[in-house]
């Protein structure tokens, strides 16, 4: 990766590579000090060969905070700011803070007061009403800014970025749609402009020439009525001028109807966002947002879009992603895979980070004084029933901790219900991860025997003959029929067979269930007979169609698909940064969801519902079921109290999210 690793400089800082971590919160600091959690876990980004972390946010003030954030509006917490810089330092790596302020998005539940904003306009985040900054409130602010930067500065770090992305602060003052004032803050671009560029200089004051800064900006808001490329391109070329040293692009605002991070976002899709500043600046351009591979990122600086590349979740996913990169083994990166649902999804739930392929993260403080006190395992023979999530994660751990492991597979591949999370459009990262799973338990020496179907006596007959000490059963689950009259002769289907291609449907078609898997299902249906790709591309260069047309035919396919569910909320399991683009396609794909229906009887013609206590008959010609699923735990029944050392993880326990079966593996395999 002759790019991506080679050293490069921003302003006065030289760095090792060009890969940057940029800011994610972690709410790993509930009183905003720092403190051995934070240390450790940005200490194994460092030492996993990253050129530059961004921390953030960092609150400014009290006001703009938001739940765990660093602080840096009090000299008090400047002691553990220096030990968190000396510990990144000490790796080789630079480190610099974001200094945050969220404006309207701030919540007076979490800050104990109204939030700000440049106009009294109700936040779509918080559906609160912020106050209206007065003119000597706006100095106040800017002298925070300036005052966290020189704090910044005393602590040791190499340099600070200011947010003006995202829907904060300085998003608000940029945008028409959020400032609406009449004085010298407020008006057309230059003057709206007027605010974050008198933060960019209070905090230039404040650090000297030599110090640098950086500015994250929204290539685009996505918001309508707010700013375009064009509009950011301006931002950037006036800070250019003051004198800001490079310029970190993200894509659109919090609010934004348009996907930024979820796993429906194809691979380095915004990056145009950063190659259309670039043209326009000689400062250091930052592409982020779905870069999750070096080849990618090298793909990307190569062609000139952009000078770093930033990754957040990707090292949140594996710290060690740029040494193996560089070592040419991409192959064992584990892969970020855009899911949300240990980073974002907790976040908005006001707890920690963590992260479902990444058991460790955030827990590296903690992972480190148990292994200090913690003897290395004795040697076992370890047999593992059942190569899903769960057992290979089990299987990658227990390798590591010194044992010999073998998985017996039912079936002839790895994977299990990973194969139908990564079913449905726009979910492929939930394969990449089986693979890596795969690919890293052979690499590691794990032996897995396919088309094993386990039995009590085939697992007690290789114990007792030594062939191992321990098993672990892995078995996962089987999808639910429930009890539901249905007509003689009337074929009903499970959506498992249909997601993973086993089934074919008819053109009209009813899922019951409108969980997560009755929202992939209907997805992955809905697409079919819709322009692929290849045809839509070419028929938008040639002009061939309208616009609206090429729409029309990108999201109206050939089935008729209808989604019921007895309870309210359509995908109440998907987590809420998912949810809520998934129901957008559901809408955009002309999905019927019926909420509040009870199926009372599958039939022929059918399915008889009952809503408000009216029945009716909905027709359909394949009717699927996606009403959950229950553990296959029928062998670990037959062992128990057969075996001196039996333990069962993942859905084989419960039917749970792929989080909680990947962590509880990694916590058994670690004994």
């Amino acid at each position: 990766m002759s790019m991506l690793f080679s050293p490069a400089q921003i302003g006065t800082l030289q760095l090792r590579n060009r890969l940057v971590m940029t800011p994610m919160h972690l709410g790993y600091s509930p009183k905003g000090e720092v403190n051995d959690q934070l240390i450790e876990f940005y200490r194994a980004r460092a030492r996993g060969g990253v050129g530059l972390i961004v921390v953030g946010g960092c609150g400014i003030d009290l006001i703009g905070n938001a739940f765990g954030m660093t602080q840096l509006d009090d000299d008090r917490y400047i002691p553990g700011l220096r030990r968190l810089v000396d510990a990144v330092h000490a790796e080789g790596a630079k480190i610099i803070p974001q200094l945050y302020q969220a404006g309207r998005y701030a919540h007076s539940a979490l800050t104990g007061q109204p939030s700000v904003a440049p106009s009294p306009i109700p936040s779509k985040l918080t559906r609160q009403t912020p106050v209206e900054l007065t003119q000597e409130k706006i100095i106040e602010v800017i002298a925070s800014f300036a005052n966290a930067a020189k704090r910044a500065q005393v602590s040791g770090f190499d340099g600070v970025e200011i947010i003006a992305s995202a829907g904060y602060l300085i998003s608000q003052f940029l945008s028409p749609v959020t400032n609406q004032r009449t004085d010298r803050y407020g008006g057309d671009l230059q003057a709206r402009m007027t605010f974050g560029l008198e933060v960019v200089q209070a905090v230039r004051n404040a650090v000297g020439l030599d110090f640098p800064i950086i500015v994250r900006v929204a290539g685009n808001d996505f918001v309508s009525g707010s700013h375009t490329n064009t509009e950011s391109r301006a931002f950037c070329q006036a800070l250019e001028k003051i004198g800001v040293n490079a310029l970190n692009v993200t894509g659109g605002w919090h609010e934004t109807q348009v996907p930024q991070l979820t796993m429906n976002v194809p691979p380095g899709a915004y990056v145009y966002l950063a190659n259309g500043i670039k043209q326009v600046v000689s400062i250091p351009v930052i592409a982020c947002n779905r870069i999750n591979t070096p080849e990618l990122a090298e793909e990307i600086l190569q062609e000139g879009k952009a000078d770093f590349i930033g990754m957040a979740r990707s090292l949140l996913a594996d710290p060690e992603f740029p040494q193996k990169a560089m070592a040419g083994n991409s192959d064992t990166i584990r892969p970020c895979i855009g899911c949300n649902q240990g980073c974002l999804d907790n976040i908005f739930q006001l707890k920690p980070v963590s992260c479902l392929v990444n058991a460790e993260a955030g827990r590296e403080a903690e992972l480190a004084e148990l292994a200090r006190n913690n003897p290395p395992a004795q040697r076992q023979k370890i047999l593992v029933i059942g190569a899903g999530s769960a057992g290979l994660e089990f299987s990658r751990i227990a390798t590591l901790r010194g044992h010999k492991v073998t998985i017996w597979e039912a079936s002839d591949k790895t994977g299990g219900q990973l194969a139908l999370a990564g079913a449905p459009p726009g979910r492929r990262d939930f394969l990449y991860f089986g693979t890596y799973l795969a690919n890293i338990c052979l690499e590691l020496g794990v032996t897995i025997d396919y088309n094993i179907m386990a039995t009590p006596e085939k697992v007690l007959s290789a114990v007792q003959n030594g062939e191992f000490d321990r098993v672990v059963i892995a078995t996962g689950a089987r999808p639910i029929t429930p009890p539901i009259k249905i007509e003689a002769g009337t074929e009903v289907l499970q959506a498992w067979d249909v997601l993973l291609g086993h089934k074919k449907t008819g053109k009209n078609v009813i899922i019951v269930g409108g969980g997560a898997v009755g929202v992939d299902t209907a997805l992955l249906l809905a697409e079919s007979g819709t322009l692929d790709n290849e045809s839509l591309r070419f028929l938008l260069v040639q002009q061939a169609e309208t616009d609206k047309e090429l729409y029309r035919l990108a999201t109206q396919g050939t089935k008729r698909i209808t989604v019921l569910e007895m309870a309210k909320g359509i995908g109440r399991d998907i987590g809420p940064s998912t949810r809520w683009s998934m129901l957008a396609d559901l809408k955009r794909y002309r999905v019927n969801c019926l909420e509040e229906n009870k199926v009372l009887e599958i039939r022929s013609d059918g399915v008889l519902v009952e809503s408000d206590g009216v029945q009716k008959v909905l027709p359909a010609d394949t009717v699927i079921l996606a009403v959950g699923s229950s553990s296959q735990n029928e062998l670990y029944s037959a062992l128990q109290g057969k075996l001196e050392s039996l333990s069962i993880i993942g859905d084989a326990v419960k039917p749970r999210k792929v989080l909680d079966a990947i962590h509880e593996a990694y916590a058994e395999g670690s004994k």
